[in-house]
């Protein structure tokens, strides 16, 4: 049986042996040595990372993207860096954020700007950025993508936007556990342990962002690739901000 018609999920038997990944989970995906690579959803879904793209020059849906910039951008879960080196190009000040080392190392290693933290530890700039990018399934990290979007809004200046890649429709919102998969083209196969994960529609992301109390002015294609603009409701005109609301009922 060819590995297209095995069952979502499944992989070949390992010629060499079955081995755990090492303690940066994802190291395994981001080496340009040959192999394949995936996401095993506990829905049994599976989902092939494009490793090769990770390590390539920006294509030409990651231009559309970047065009879409026109300030300070964060780069959450910038892998190997091509976008957060695309930016840096176009003239942004731009810096990538991983948990992986081998990740931040790669990026570094490009010319461009990366620091090895959590999106949900603290960061530099919160509040300031123009953008932030949740690129190539990124909007998954956590496995709660409306927490995840919360975060991002305590990034971005007020006007600010979140730029997030999306499923196409008909998936909507999914939850649960994943874990990579890596088969080396000697026939190792390296699983890391599972891990929360998410994936979200371009239907969905509507609901979801307003649960992070936001909207989404815009969904875009850039190929066979989806995308969504997230941004912070803007008050009607004339609105009376709530903090200066409390304000006038504290001094009366």
């Amino acid at each position: 049986m060819t590995l297209g018609a095995r069952a979502a999920g499944e992989l070949p038997a390992p010629v060499v042996g079955d081995v755990a990944t090492r303690a940066d989970g994802f190291a395994a995906a981001l080496d340009r040595a040959p192999g394949r690579h995936w996401l095993l959803h506990s829905d049994g879904r599976r989902s092939p990372l494009p490793v090769g793209r990770w390590h390539g020059p920006p294509e030409p849906a990651s231009g559309a993207v970047v065009a879409r910039c026109a300030g300070p951008t964060l780069d959450v879960g910038c892998g190997p860096g091509r976008l957060t080196l695309a930016l840096t190009r176009a003239g942004h000040t731009a810096v990538g954020v991983d948990v992986s080392a081998q990740a931040v190392r790669l990026t570094r290693r490009r010319g461009a700007v990366a620091i090895h933290r959590d999106v949900f530890a603290r960061l530099p700039g919160e509040g300031r950025w123009a953008h932030v990018l949740l690129m190539d399934g990124n909007i998954g990290i956590g496995g709660d993508p409306v927490a995840l979007l919360g975060r991002c809004r305590q990034l971005i200046r007020p006007e600010g936007t979140v730029i997030v890649e999306l499923e196409p429709p008909g998936l909507g919102l999914w939850r649960g556990h994943s874990r990579l998969a890596s088969l080396s083209a000697d026939g190792e196969l390296r699983r890391s342990g599972t891990f929360s994960w998410a994936r979200l529609d371009a239907v969905a992301v509507h609901d979801v962002a307003a649960a992070a109390g936001m909207v989404v002015p815009e969904v875009f294609r850039a190929g066979r690739r989806w995308f969504g603009e997230v941004a912070v409701p803007v008050p009607p005109e004339g609105a009376v901000p709530r903090a200066c609301r409390r304000g006038s009922t504290r001094s009366g």
